[in-house]
């Protein structure tokens, strides 16, 4: 299976919004936990979809990067 550069950024942009919404979530709904244990656990359940979300954003960041633009294929 191959994808294109530019299915590439959507589903990096998409999957990266999902799992930003989630951590965000996540650490939004940590002022209505009592307990410590609970609370670390949501922290790092939190902070893991924060870092899914950033390498979704860093691969199509660099997809976006790596794409060729019609104005370098042009000679002067």
């Amino acid at each position: 299976m191959s994808l294109s550069l530019r299915a590439t950024m959507i589903a990096a942009a998409i999957f990266a919004a999902i799992c930003l919404g989630v951590a965000i979530t996540g650490f939004m709904s940590l002022g209505s936990l009592t307990d410590p244990k609970a609370i670390e656990d949501a922290k790092g359940f939190a902070w893991f979809w924060a870092f899914l979300g950033s390498i979704a954003l860093g691969l199509g960041l660099l997809a976006w990067r790596i794409t060729p633009r019609s104005d370098e294929s042009e000679d002067p």
